[in-house]
């Protein structure tokens, strides 16, 4: 998928206004997803999405996967968004259901697999999920 399609589709899948908004969602939910994954699963993750968003990931990735469940994840979008956790909840869900579509099934599911069970319904896959 190419990175006017990624955004095309988050633009679509979030309502935002435009294609700067999408973007701006995109990054602060690839820059949160980041710090939550191993490095090294980061790395896998940027290959496979379009150029920039490789960039992000690589950009936000710390030494070593941090541990917090669902809800500091949508406090640490909303942080970066501006926005409310229940409107990170809707910008994650956006970006990371489009980021299920744009990598292969197997690099999904070794994303999947170092997030509790409760991250699946944000990449769609709500019966991964307890």
């Amino acid at each position: 998928m190419k990175y006017d399609g990624f955004l095309a589709r988050v633009r679509e899948r979030g309502e935002y206004s435009d294609q700067d908004e999408a973007a701006d969602v995109t990054n602060a939910v690839l820059e949160v997803l980041a710090q939550r994954i191993s490095p090294g699963e980061v790395k896998d993750l940027a290959s496979q999405l379009p150029g920039p968003l490789g960039q992000v990931l690589e950009h936000a990735t710390p030494q070593q996967a941090q541990s917090f469940g669902i809800e500091e994840f949508y406090r640490r979008v909303a942080e970066r968004t501006n926005a409310r956790p229940r409107t990170a909840q809707w910008d994650a869900s956006a970006v990371l259901t489009t980021v299920a579509d744009a990598v292969t099934g197997g690099e999904l599911n070794q994303i999947i697999s170092q997030l509790p069970s409760s991250y699946a319904v944000l990449f769609g896959k709500a019966d991964l999920a307890d």
